[in-house]
């Protein structure tokens, strides 16, 4: 088990209060020892927040202006400047701006980084900081190893998808990886609220982004690659090798443990890729594998498997349904065996896991079907969801499902090809069109229908969960399938309140359809 008695490198505060409020730093301060090409300008001003974004600048900000993949923050100089910066941070000459204290380095986001790291007094070394990097289960991966850490009595904080868990409060959170001043004074207000540990999510856009460059790993988590994103990497190759790097120390130190599954392709590649320097716990049905499951058993409620581990062979249990759902509770526990903890006590707590928000939550009202939300938005995940649902539903499957505007167009077909081929009947609808043309969107989906009666396109996803479950007969089963946690839509005009699960629990209430 982990040893927490000693955090010589954390600094103590009264409970509960924020470590920022404890700091005074200057610009002299800050860049101590940081390589600088040229400084211009007075660096004796006092310090009070670290800003990339020329909106969010207040009075006392340090600004850097950091080149994004479709913006530069070069070109918002002036506008933080005349909100109240009192330093700015470039990667090229910038004299007509010498009214305030101006840093002239080679890389921007590494002084950044370097900067976030002093301003904030390195939350990671006094947390032991978990990444989770695949294409599905990286929620309910980082939500298990938090519920099971937390049940032991070691408070863990949570950066993810559905929120920001930091131990005293939750925020709903952004993105998936949020960016780099963000993600420290997350971690900061985890230190503060007395948290051990902190889970979170690696997305492939963060770790190429370097939203986590120089945070210190403790446990790095492979889980799978399958196609997605394809509107931001080139290829499959890329999109492996910007997950890899949260793996090889291009962006942070090494992870001091690697734990992956190797029923993945890619997770194998990976192992072979870094055995020699990175320790590497594996996990999966492989035979090689060193947690494995076998004599799998899947009910409509709970699910079953034999785990086997070190020559030692214990039965499980789990209330969560679905053979990929056996993965990321292997990946769970291989998380936590590497962090020291037996077996033997974290078995019984896999029983009582509820699962995470919006990856296959029942919505119960009573009804004689089945209703399930979940977030699956891709092939593979929305493949293995059916399948799963299929397993262990009596009657036929009912699926809503859409696909996203402004996102990766060429898996649209596919999408809707697997829930034509696994499911009975369907209603495809809209899922955040944002400002691309519904119409559009369904004009790539139909590309991969076959046998359109199985299909009914529905623009307004209300009415297309109202039509499933005013379909569905007694033991069928009902997949709304896309937003999951989500509540909200996302159109060209705007944001607006929308939630699956509500919605399904009203009309189930307001149609009467509960027996």
């Amino acid at each position: 088990m982990i040893g927490y008695a000693s955090r010589s490198t954390a600094v103590s505060f009264p409970d509960g209060e924020h470590l920022t409020q404890q700091r005074t730093w200057t610009l002299k301060q800050l860049f101590r020892k940081i390589p600088l090409v040229k400084v211009y300008g007075d660096r004796a001003a006092a310090v009070s927040s670290l800003v990339t974004d020329s909106k969010r600048v207040r009075p006392g900000s340090l600004f850097f202006a950091v080149k994004g993949r479709s913006t530069d923050g070069h070109f918002f100089i002036k506008e933080a400047i005349d909100r109240g910066a009192v330093g700015i941070v470039v990667d090229r000459p910038s004299k007509e701006f010498r009214q305030v204290a101006v840093f002239q380095v080679e890389d921007v986001q590494q002084v950044l980084a370097d900067v976030a790291r002093r301003f904030y007094e390195a939350p990671d070394e006094a947390l032991h900081l978990l990444k989770v990097t695949g294409t599905s289960g990286k929620t309910t991966v980082t939500t298990w190893v938090k519920y099971l850490l937390d049940s032991l009595n070691c408070p863990t904080g949570l950066i993810g998808s559905v929120c920001y868990d930091l131990g005293k409060r939750q925020l709903p959170a952004t993105k998936s990886t949020p960016d780099l001043v963000t993600t420290y004074d997350l971690l900061d207000q985890m230190r503060t609220a007395g948290c051990k540990v902190a889970a979170m999510e690696a997305s492939s856009h963060g770790l190429d982004q370097r939203r986590l460059l120089g945070l210190k790993t403790k446990v790095a988590v492979f889980l799978n690659l399958t196609p997605e994103h394809m509107d931001y990497h080139t290829d499959m190759e890329e999109y492996y090798q910007a997950k890899a790097k949260l793996f090889t120390g291009e962006n942070a130190p090494l992870p001091e443990c690697a734990v992956i599954n190797i029923d993945d392709l890619s997770g194998q590649r990976l192992k072979r890729e870094i055995d020699q320097v990175v320790p590497c716990l594996t996990f999966g049905l492989h035979p090689d594998a060193a947690l494995r499951a076998d004599n799998i058993r899947l009910e409509a409620s709970q699910t079953f498997f034999d785990l086997s581990y070190s020559g030692k062979t214990y039965s499980v249990k789990t209330a969560l349904i679905g053979a990929f759902n056996i993965s990321n509770a292997l990946a769970a526990l291989a998380v936590l065996k590497s962090l020291g903890y037996e077996l033997e006590a974290l078995l019984p707590l896999l029983e009582t896991f509820p699962g995470a928000r919006g990856r296959l939550e029942r919505v119960e009202a009573g009804q004689s079907f089945s209703v399930f939300v979940d977030y699956a938005h891709k092939q593979d995940a929305l493949k293995n969801v059916l399948e799963t649902l299929r397993q262990v539903s009596a009657g036929r499957l009912l699926v809503v499902f859409g696909c996203g505007g402004n996102r990766d167009k060429t898996k649209r077909p596919r999408m809707t090809a697997v829930v034509e081929r696994l499911a009975d009947q369907a209603w495809a609808t809209a899922d955040n069109p944002r400002k691309e043309n519904l119409e559009s969107i369904f004009a790539d989906m139909k590309q991969g229908i076959s046998t359109p009666s199985k299909i009914t396109f529905t623009p307004d996803r209300q009415e297309a969960i109202r039509l499933a479950l005013e379909n569905a007969q007694v033991g069928d089963c009902v997949l709304i399938a896309g937003k999951g946690h989500e509540t909200f839509q996302e159109f060209a005009h705007g944001v607006v309140p929308f939630s699956d699960r509500k919605v399904a629990e009203a009309l189930l209430k307001e149609q009467e359809i509960v027996l």
